[in-house]
């Protein structure tokens, strides 16, 4: 389970495809810190680390993918070179700063606008897929490329994001120019409400799982 919230951006260094394909990462994280096994999301997508070594103060560490997530992800168009929003799993005790995120993307959406505000704002337009539109609304939390974010307004499948200064240093968020696409995930609480709606809250309570 991760927040949203981002603690390094990494670089892709190899890809090596395959029927598995495997994906060497280079971060500032120090690789003792990183145990084989480890959860860690890449641009939203939970991955698990395979191999990991020391790289100067940060580490080196090593990824497989499967071909469900390269054809459901960015991934699958990732290159050598390429910045990665990276989180850690969430420990016990730790702050919930962003919102409950947990590394399955939904789907990609596309960029379809950015306009550079005075100070470094920025106002990002993200058209989303028809199946994750009815799933984000305006106020609610969206996760974009690993980072919890407000949707500012929604204009049917159009929906719209401030990136404040910060958050465009810190991750690759402030480089997305308009027609790339990126990882979606929405909250939670959405898709159980809708799931709830889908069976009916009065069928729910006669089965008895709800008293």
């Amino acid at each position: 389970m991760f927040t949203g919230l981002v603690t390094a951006v990494g670089r892709v260094k190899q890809i090596a495809g395959g029927d598995v394909c495997r994906i060497t990462i280079s971060s500032p994280y120090p690789a003792e810190s990183i145990e084989p096994g480890a959860s860690i999301a890449h641009d939203g997508v939970c991955l698990t680390v395979v191999s990991c070594a020391p790289e100067g103060s940060g580490s080196i560490f090593d990824l497989e993918v499967s071909p469900e997530t390269l054809s459901k992800t960015t991934l699958g168009g990732w290159k050598t070179g390429d910045k990665v929003n990276l989180e850690r799993a969430l420990h016990i005790g730790d702050e919930l700063g962003g919102h409950i995120v947990q590394g399955h993307v939904d789907g990609t959406g596309e960029v379809v606008g950015r306009l550079d505000e005075k100070g470094g704002w920025i106002r990002l337009a993200v058209k989303a897929p028809d199946t994750l539109s009815p799933f984000i609304a305006c106020k609610g939390s969206i996760t974009v490329n690993g980072v919890s974010l407000t949707v500012n307004k929604i204009d049917g499948h159009v929906f719209e994001l401030m990136i404040i200064p910060r958050t465009a240093q810190v991750t690759s968020l402030g480089v997305l120019r308009q027609g790339v696409w990126v990882n979606l995930e929405v909250d939670v609480m959405a898709r159980y409400v809708a799931r709830l709606m889908e069976v009916g809250y009065a069928g729910v309570r006669s089965q008895g799982v709800l008293s």
